[in-house]
């Protein structure tokens, strides 16, 4: 289960297929540029352990990068192309990273970055698909080199930066795997039996390959032998044209696509034919059940749902009957035990809720942050925690409640934002939302709610009272938003993660202590 495997049995068969073009990266062409870069990092004197960082936009040569790195011992970091250059050099210094590989399409901020005191630490630039001033083209430097193994491989990994709630983003360092190149790695092994990939795999998954999922569920369907389909961005009308026209058995959503498909008018949905997929994961971000059921209930029952994080310290996963049986849970661990704790530190019964921890899945630190290492695991413990609130039930099935750093209390009530976004974007006029607390001289924090309302309904006084009389009909009244905001796009990377500090930070910038 490694692409060298198929390069060797079927070397034409297209493991990257570029959705807009339909350009094709067979295996063979993989296995040989992998080879090359491999050369290239070591003719560099990059030893195992140490750093390539990545600013690309999305291409085929972000796999040649990945398979590369893999093969000689490299940590590959990736970089978001949505950053600023102070942001992106930040990246850069703080994982130390010896060579920097930028998309000529954004050769603006790599320069910027290139030049900046960060990247004293690197010693060379190459330009993907196009020239960068003072960068070497990547292509003419791999064609140096010969398309055989190096003689010393070593598996490398990813050190993917996690944003966090709080601070600037800290890497997360996977330990090196010890054994062969060509070994059977963790992450294939606990999915491939459950999605069923194989040859014949057609994977789509419109988001950025700079995030942890694309580029690893990516390099997944290599190891067994199927075809990715890169888009270059997701549009909810193009995305179904797209299952249709390549035929795509396995796909990758966050719940936002989810409802921007649920938005189309009923005849473009039904205008094309999804029936070639076969699975469709989503995870990312919290699904509301209506959302969920909708898809379902369009798409049949093929949603996949799993939760981890960047740091991986543990998987659950619940496929589509379970989740009939279980709506709202997102499944069982798969990897590492559950643990519910309460603020004292201790372990609470099925069904209660509290802090979610969980023992025995990767040992993951943050780089060079022993402190914020500390404040991930338990005092007393190995277990550690991405920050996430909920509770498992009696069958062992975990229910996310909400974010810890987003939790509103309210005259001493906790208010969970999550319940309450769930509501408001299921209102036809949403598309949607962000619920956060803000100061309230009386109760501490009050709720308050930012919309991005449908194109054709306008942000008014009136569409804000027709919220409240919907948040009326559904939630207590402790949870109902005093307030609304209306905005023509919510910050949101795109994977879907809602960036929320971004709107909630401005009500607290004067209020001291408040964690964000």
């Amino acid at each position: 289960m490694h692409p060298r495997l198929f390069a060797r049995t079927d070397p034409d068969h297209a493991a990257v297929v570029i959705a807009e073009s339909g350009e094709t990266l067979s295996y063979g062409a993989l296995e040989e540029a992998a080879n090359r870069a491999a050369h290239l990092f070591r003719d560099m004197g990059l030893k195992r352990g140490d750093v390539v960082a990545a600013f690309l936009d999305n291409t085929p040569q972000y796999f040649v990068l990945a398979w590369a790195t893999q093969r000689c011992g490299l940590y590959l970091t990736t970089i978001s192309s949505r950053l600023t250059a102070g942001e992106a050099a930040y990246i850069v210094g703080d994982s130390g990273a010896r060579a920097l590989v930028a998309s000529s399409s954004l050769a603006e901020v790599a320069s910027a970055v290139a030049v900046s005191p960060e990247a004293a630490a690197v010693s060379r630039r190459l330009a993907v698909d196009g020239p960068i001033l003072g960068f070497e083209d990547w292509t003419d430097s791999l064609s140096r080199f010969p398309t055989t193994p190096v003689p010393d491989e070593s598996a490398g990994t990813y050190m993917f930066y996690s944003s966090g709630t709080t601070g600037r983003p800290k890497g997360v360092p996977y330990p090196l795997p010890a054994g062969s190149v060509e070994a059977l790695d963790p992450g294939t092994a606990l999915r491939q039996p459950i999605y069923g990939w194989d040859r014949d795999t057609i994977y789509f998954h419109p988001a950025p390959l700079y995030h942890a999922a694309p580029l690893g569920f990516g390099c997944m369907i290599h190891r067994c032998g199927g075809t990715v389909l890169l888009a270059q961005r997701f549009d909810a009308e193009e995305a179904l044209a797209l299952i249709e026209r390549y035929r795509v058995t396995h796909s990758q959503w966050v719940p936002t696509m989810f409802v921007h498909f649920l938005k189309l008018p009923p005849g473009v949905r039904e205008r094309h034919d999804l029936s070639s997929m076969t699975v469709a994961i989503h995870a990312a971000a919290p699904c509301s059940q209506s959302v969920k059921r909708q898809m379902m209930a369009w798409w049949g029952p093929i949603l996949h749902e799993f939760y981890s994080g960047t740091e991986a310290s543990g998987v659950t996963m619940i496929g589509p009957e379970e989740w009939l049986a279980k709506p709202g849970s997102v499944g069982k661990a798969r990897m590492g035990v559950i643990h519910i704790v309460d603020d004292a530190g201790d372990e609470v019964p099925a069904g209660h809720e509290g802090a979610v921890y969980f023992e025995g899945g990767l040992d993951f630190k943050y780089l060079n942050d022993p402190a914020k290492t500390a404040e991930s695991r338990l005092p007393g413990r190995t277990w550690s925690t991405m920050g996430d609130l909920g509770y498992v039930d009696e069958d062992g099935y975990l229910f996310l409640t909400d974010r810890k750093a987003y939790m509103i209390v309210t005259g001493g009530v906790n208010v969970y934002p999550q319940e309450v976004e769930d509501v408001l974007i299921a209102h036809p006029d949403v598309i949607d939302a962000a619920v956060f607390g803000v100061p309230n001289a009386e109760f501490g924090e009050e709720v308050k709610a930012v919309i991005q309302p449908v194109l054709n309904a306008p942000p008014t006084d009136e569409l804000a009272e027709a919220l409240r009389s919907w948040c009326r009909d559904r939630l207590s009244p402790v949870k109902h938003p005093r307030s609304f905001e209306f905005q023509s796009q919510l910050p949101r990377e795109p994977t879907g993660k809602l960036l929320k500090r971004q709107l909630r930070d401005p009500y607290w910038a004067n209020h001291g202590s408040k964690i964000a």
